[in-house]
């Protein structure tokens, strides 16, 4: 494939504007078309110069062909897009979470496979300078055995956030603090040390009573199926700021804290027989005003969307990737119904 990959953008928003800024970067991506159900963004991305429309269903009957589709729209509606993409004969780029559950990702999975399209779930985190880092330690065994990890997530997200009459805090299209907060960091989680098992946890609502329709406080403990203990703490409740994103790591071989806001920050280590090398400075936080997000690692998910589509390199998180950070996340929710 030696032309341009063709993208196309459902969702203008704040993320949506940012997918197509990055087409447009990119010299081998054009965009071909932005898509959103509120007319008044018309004058948000008439800057990026293609056709608008209202629409998926109008712009697949009748605006210009793209290779892509970017699905960047409220959770509850990522596995219904990404269906109706891949019917389309498109490929498809979906924000995170791939949907709000394990069984819309299994049919966007088999559909992707009955239409020999490609799912790349949006993971931008694993591109951050410590979590290559840490991949890299882990996959050279140089914590030995891995015996604890514990994962605290202590953001802030207030009603500057949680606006009434947007999806945001909407159980239906938002899905929970773990889907639209923190799924980043149970991806990360689950790459480096694989799936979870024997789950315990306590939900707890501080703050958020009027502001959301689910908890925005947890404490969750299990084991990997590896071997070794874990835990994530989470909280949305944290007064004004973001406080910190952190994975604390302890093995036979020696220990290890990645921190920050958004573990952007390698804050100890002290490994048998090793020397910490420097590692290039991370992305900036997503800033969004009152409050910042994960790093703003997108240039690097559509490099490797059309390295990927072009043949010379693979998918970095792919669909199935995607389908277990939900399936995780669903598992630790039904905990909710779960009397301790």
């Amino acid at each position: 494939m030696s032309e341009k990959i063709k993208f196309a953008v459902i969702g203008a928003g704040h993320i949506g504007k940012r997918h197509a800024t990055m087409v447009q970067r990119h010299p081998e991506g054009e965009l071909v078309a932005m898509v959103d159900s509120d007319p008044a963004r018309l004058d948000e991305v008439e800057p990026f110069g293609v056709p608008f429309f209202t629409s998926m269903e109008e712009y697949l009957a009748t605006g210009p062909k793209a290779d892509v589709i970017c699905v960047c729209t409220p959770n509850g509606f990522h596995a219904e897009q990404a269906m109706l993409a891949l019917e389309n004969g498109c490929h498809v780029v979906c924000e995170k979470p791939m949907a709000l559950s394990k069984a819309d990702c299994e049919r966007i999975i088999y559909k992707s496979l009955q239409t020999s399209k490609l799912v790349f779930c949006v993971m931008q985190n694993r591109y951050s300078p410590p979590s290559l880092w840490l991949k890299e330690m882990i996959m050279e065994k140089r914590l030995g055995q891995i015996f604890l990890v514990q994962i605290n997530c202590y953001w802030n997200r207030d009603d500057r956030y949680y606006k009434p009459g947007t999806w945001k805090g909407n159980q239906a299209l938002d899905g929970g603090t773990l889907f639209t907060q923190f799924s980043h960091f149970i991806d990360i989680m689950y790459w480096l040390f694989g799936d979870i098992k024997n789950i315990s946890g306590r939900f707890m609502d501080f703050n958020h009573q009027h502001l959301t329709d689910f908890e925005d406080s947890g404490l969750i403990h299990f084991d990997f199926m590896n071997g070794g203990a874990g835990t994530l703490n989470y909280s949305t409740a944290v007064w004004d700021t973001n406080l910190e994103s952190s994975m604390t790591i302890i093995g036979d071989k020696g220990s290890i804290k990645v921190g920050g806001q958004y573990m952007n920050e390698v804050e100890y280590c002290h490994v048998q027989d090793y020397v910490m090398p420097e590692l290039p400075p991370s992305s900036p936080a997503n800033d969004y005003g009152h409050y910042k997000g994960s790093a703003a690692n997108h240039h690097f998910i559509f490099e490797n969307v059309i390295d990927t589509l072009k043949g010379k390199t693979f998918a970095t998180t792919n669909a199935l990737e995607g389908l277990k950070v939900v399936e995780i996340i669903e598992r630790i929710y039904a905990l909710k119904g779960i009397k301790n």
